[in-house]
């Protein structure tokens, strides 16, 4: 069965626009800039780091300062818990995302080895492995014996084709670990923030925790609208969405709080 994708109008001309800033460039032969541009191949990578940090940051932070709203804090300390939050998780958060990447990164290089390791040691097997992996493709006869013959006699062309077929694996070779950290910690900090400008401006003081809830739910629409320029999705579509996802997350944690609370008696 073919899988057919329909795209709006909108939709099309967005994608149209942004390869007609790739022709507009200068150095429009180059293909890397192509996927820079048109693919969005280096602000993509980040855009996980980004949405992840910012939803947690917002939700996380709005909670501390629900809590302790709810507990009968002062301005003062509910400024202070937020701020603590915002650095201590945001920290952790950065560091977990970077010791993930990098991790990855250190078991597709350990598995880069073994398999150069096969391919030195164990060659009639992995020429084998060559040819399995062609003729479940679709070559056979003389097409067959030329793609092994032509794979085999580079080696690195041979262990990418055993990395990708064999093992399942996708190197991520411009990855930098300690970029996605930064990505994750300026996301969580900044949108972190929204929840926490009632409580440090006194225009809103009185009502601080109704405009804190408010700032969030913009901080979070405004994420995730802001997704929609390296996608093709409508901006009110991934505001909505990612609106009704930090509600929820939202909702979960004061409903898990206000349940100890009676539970405890606190």
């Amino acid at each position: 069965m073919e899988l057919k994708v329909k795209y709006t109008d909108e939709e099309l001309k967005k994608a149209l626009r942004r390869k007609q800033e790739y022709l507009n460039q200068p150095d429009h032969t180059s293909n890397k800039k192509l996927d820079d541009i048109f693919h969005h191949k280096n602000t993509g990578r980040y855009i996980g780091d980004l949405v992840y940090g910012a939803n947690d940051g917002i939700i996380t932070t709005f909670a501390v300062v629900s809590g302790a709203t709810g507990a009968s804090f002062s301005p003062a300390v509910i400024v202070i818990l937020g701020f603590a939050n915002l650095l201590a998780d945001g920290f952790s958060m950065a560091s977990s995302s970077f010791l993930s990447i990098r991790s990855s990164l250190d078991y597709q290089r350990a598995q880069r080895q073994k398999e150069e390791w096969e391919v030195d040691n164990l060659t009639e097997i992995e020429v084998q492995e060559v040819r399995d992996i062609y003729s479940s493709m679709g070559f056979s006869g003389d097409d067959l014996d030329k793609a092994v013959k032509m794979t085999i006699s580079d080696r690195k062309r041979w262990v990418d084709l055993m990395m990708v077929h064999e093992l399942g694996i996708f190197e991520e070779t411009e990855d930098v670990p300690w970029k996605h950290g930064l990505a994750t910690f300026g996301a969580f900090a900044l949108a972190g923030l929204a929840p926490l400008i009632p409580f440090i401006i006194p225009f809103f003081a009185e009502n601080a925790l109704i405009f804190s809830a408010f700032f969030a739910a913009v901080a979070l629409f405004t994420t995730g609208a802001l997704r929609t320029l390296i996608t093709i999705k409508k901006w009110w579509v991934g505001g909505l969405e990612m609106l009704f996802v930090g509600t929820v997350a939202g909702f979960v944690s004061f409903a898990i709080g206000l349940t100890l609370k009676n539970l405890f008696g606190l």
